[in-house]
């Protein structure tokens, strides 16, 4: 089966690091915004949301950019929200970028802003809206290292893979 995975996400949760896990597990590729971006350099007539249909096309995971709202007509799509405490998000943020506490406090929630900003702008919903996921998973509560075998557990079960 075609199975194409969302991945929306708040900064700092380890979604990054979940969507790898998982690509490798069920051996399929991540495109992110630097992918997409890429895809459309010189091409103009191409949007973003065109590109993450074709993309759409074969087995995949795509990482924001609305994918969740621009694929959700199609049955094959599965959509996951990862979030985690603000406390754990910026201390992870700190440790990966080797911030202070509050510059890795304010570039989260610039991020944060900047993504609800750009979600609602394309879609005219509230990000992190429970009612635009098939599944939350909380890395604070689950750990970021164990969502991918949450997921592929899940997937197993429901026999989509």
């Amino acid at each position: 089966m075609n199975l194409v995975i969302t991945m929306s996400r708040r900064f700092g949760t380890g979604a990054s690091m979940i969507a790898e896990n998982l690509s490798k597990k069920l051996e399929i590729p991540v495109y992110d915004k630097a992918y997409i971006e890429h895809e459309l350099e010189g091409n103009s007539y191409r949007d973003e949301a065109e590109v993450i249909r074709e993309l759409a096309g074969r087995s995949c995971i795509i990482l924001g950019r609305c994918a969740s709202e621009i694929l959700k007509d199609q049955p094959n799509v599965f959509n996951v929200y990862i979030c985690a405490d603000k406390e754990d998000r910026i201390r992870r943020i700190m440790k990966k970028e080797s911030l202070s506490y509050e510059d890795a406090k304010e570039m989260l929630d610039g991020n944060d802003r900047e993504r609800a900003d750009y979600y609602y702008k394309y879609t005219g919903k509230v990000w992190g809206d429970v009612n635009n996921y098939h599944m939350i998973l909380d890395t604070s509560k689950l750990g970021a290292e164990n969502c991918a075998d949450i997921l592929i557990k899940y997937f197993e079960k429901v026999e989509i893979i």
